[in-house]
């Protein structure tokens, strides 16, 4: 069942990225807003 694991893991990396990403662009938005 390693790749159970190991599917799991890449999929948690890929959405913390994502989430990152997004959270990244809605911080920059805010900066720009006065």
């Amino acid at each position: 069942m390693w790749y159970f694991a190991w599917v799991l893991g890449i999929g948690f990396a890929v959405s913390l990225g994502i989430l990152n990403a997004l959270w990244g662009e809605h911080e920059e938005e805010r900066k720009a807003l006065p």
